[in-house]
């Protein structure tokens, strides 16, 4: 008498759940870093400006050998998405500092810079005395 054997195809219900458990471990370590890399990208957008307004402001400054006015150069011309800018003039007209702040996911960061180039930033919630561009880098 012959048995007959049946092959088997598809995939058991463990076979399953291990690629799901797998695909969960990895989307658990890509989605941070991912999201980090995006921050980064959004605060270089407030590094490049500041850097092109403290130009305009300095080329001002030689032309008329004052800060004062040169509230027209503060604005950025390049079409600012991620951050607010801010121009504050101190009143003896020799003095300025530039202020990027965050909006929207990128609300806690900020970045400033004055006529010294003196840099400050908080890059997501942590300070320092340069533009940091990203939580562990150095100044």
């Amino acid at each position: 008498m012959k048995i007959a054997t049946a092959m088997q195809k598809g995939f058991t219900l463990i076979e399953v759940m291990i690629v799901v458990a797998i695909i969960g471990i990895l989307a658990s370590i890509a989605v941070p870093a991912y999201t980090d890399y995006v921050k980064a990208g959004r605060a270089a957008e407030a590094t490049a400006t500041l850097a092109d307004l403290r130009i305009k402001m300095e080329q001002c400054f030689q032309d008329s050998r004052s800060y004062a006015g040169c509230a027209a150069f503060c604005a950025p011309t390049n079409g600012a998405v991620n951050f607010n800018y801010a121009c504050v003039a101190a009143p003896n007209a020799t003095t300025y500092t530039l202020q990027a702040t965050g909006k929207g996911d990128v609300s806690n960061f900020s970045y400033t810079v004055d006529q010294n180039n003196a840099k400050t930033s908080t890059y997501d919630g942590v300070s320092g005395n340069c533009w940091k561009t990203s939580k562990t880098s150095a100044c």
